[in-house]
């Protein structure tokens, strides 16, 4: 009983270790103040935060420079006109962030080589430009989700979004980036993975593993509070059978490249 209180509490007063320090740098201060938003107001963005995020994710590092993602944009009304709903958590403004080779089959015809590495490296990158414009939106103030099921928006839903949106071969749906204003922040962090788990000096630790049941066990704890009708092990079985249909979609997307060669 002690242990599952003292991963309740842990809940609301758990924080980054370097935020412990006295001052951090703004940057820092804003990755460990980013939260997921789930409910936001109608306050509208204005056009030049869109652009400033939209370039964020444009200038973001890549592999080789190659850039390998594409961003689809959407205010509410186009995206009520696309998928006949509104964005999920009343969003102002979304963002379907694609990991992307098949611009550039055209100018980098080697490529057509390597689909396995092409779209690893893609969707890497994709991420990095996801992170950036989630990053520089909360620097505006702006709240922000990145979704990959919620409102059939992201990877767990990449058939659905490959033919509402009519995507080429070599071009696959990882996320859903939705802004906003407002979304009230709930005190502590979600739960994080002990630092022993994830941060192994010189060499991979086999028993990492053995550091996990409080985080385990916080995890059942947060979606109890937050999905009080539900629970934890229906969410994990519904998203273990998107998962399998999913992963035909991805599979195919992955051998594109050598089915088109072949």
């Amino acid at each position: 009983m002690l242990k599952w209180l003292r991963n309740f509490a842990a809940l609301f007063t758990g924080k980054p270790a370097a935020a412990l320090l006295h001052e951090l740098p703004e940057t820092i201060r804003l990755l460990f103040a980013r939260r997921s938003c789930r409910s936001f107001n109608d306050e509208p963005l204005l056009d030049e935060e869109i652009h400033a995020i939209l370039e964020a994710g444009r200038f973001a590092p890549s592999t080789v420079n190659l850039q390998t993602w594409t961003f689809i944009t959407f205010t509410r009304q186009q995206w009520h006109g696309t998928f006949d709903r509104p964005i999920p958590f009343k969003g102002c403004y979304a963002i379907i962030i694609c990991a992307d080779i098949f611009r550039l089959k055209n100018f980098l015809p080697d490529l057509q080589e390597t689909p396995f590495v092409n779209l690893s490296l893609g969707i890497f990158n994709a991420g990095l430009a996801a992170m950036s414009m989630t990053m520089a939106a909360e620097a505006f103030g702006i709240s922000s989700i990145m979704l990959s099921e919620t409102g059939r928006a992201g990877l767990l839903d990449c058939a659905f979004l490959k033919e509402k949106l009519a995507l080429p071969e070599s071009v696959l749906p990882l996320t859903t980036l939705v802004l906003g204003r407002g979304g009230r922040r709930l005190p502590g962090i979600p739960p994080r993975q002990p630092r022993e788990a994830v941060i192994m000096p010189a060499a991979y630790d086999r028993q990492a593993s053995s550091h996990l049941g409080s985080w385990y066990e916080q995890m059942f704890i947060g979606y109890k509070l937050t999905h009080p009708l539900s629970s934890f092990e229906k969410q994990i079985a519904h998203y273990r059978t998107k998962m399998v249909q999913a992963e035909v979609v991805i599979r195919d997307i992955f051998l594109a490249g050598r089915k088109s060669r072949g």
